[in-house]
């Protein structure tokens, strides 16, 4: 089965042109669809409670979903992970348009798939610990919470990701891409990557001896 996924987040929102993307896509590259799933809910719904939930749990081996972009499934990255692993688990394929990303049952997308999660399952243990210790020593100090206007910080909103990105690299992903991911600008991601040295032999060799 062949399903085309729809998702838009209000009612001013329309679908024709996820529709017509999708489409044009499937005459591209001679596939027929099946099916169409088309829903009106924001990203940040849990799957289960989407329609997005029964195709996850009906979907077949050697099925394939068709969408847009990744962000269509969901609004974090913890939660499109999630959704990419359970796909992968029944064996089922996800390709999107303007992400052009091919994952299936292959071992280049077990690869990618354990960037995403394992990127996304640090970035929200360390964000949430930053978050509390943060919190906790200004109260000792006595200080006002809350960023003084005008003030910047040297963190990166990447900070955890270094293993998940240095293999997305490796994979050829580009900077706008891993940007949709995120959920950040390109800039940020381009920052982290030079700031952390990401793309550099060193650091490629060491992750080569962490995956090989």
């Amino acid at each position: 089965m062949i399903y085309g996924y729809i998702r838009v987040s209000t009612d001013k929102q329309t679908v024709e042109n996820q529709r017509f993307e999708i489409l044009e896509f499937a005459k591209r590259n001679s596939l027929v669809l099946d099916s169409w799933i088309e829903e009106t809910v924001s990203g940040t719904i849990r799957p289960e409670n989407r329609a997005l939930g029964k195709l996850l749990d009906s979907i077949q081996k050697d099925d394939l979903i068709i969408c847009s972009e990744l962000s269509r499934l969901g609004r974090s990255l913890f939660m499109i992970m999630s959704i990419l692993n359970k796909l992968m688990e029944k064996g089922a394929r996800i390709w999107t348009i303007k992400d052009g990303y091919r994952l299936g049952d292959d071992i280049q997308s077990k690869v990618l798939a354990f960037a995403f999660g394992l990127s996304a399952e640090i970035e929200r243990n360390l964000i949430s610990q930053r978050t509390k210790e943060a919190l906790e020593r200004k109260k000792a100090e006595g200080q006002k919470l809350g960023r003084p206007k005008g003030s910047t910080t040297e963190t990166s909103k990447l900070d955890g990701a270094e293993i998940g990105a240095t293999i997305m690299i490796m994979q050829g992903i580009s900077v706008n891409q891993m940007a949709k991911l995120y959920g950040v600008h390109r800039n940020t991601v381009k920052k982290f990557i030079a700031a952390k040295q990401l793309g550099s032999q060193e650091n490629i060799e060491q992750m080569l001896k962490i995956i090989g």
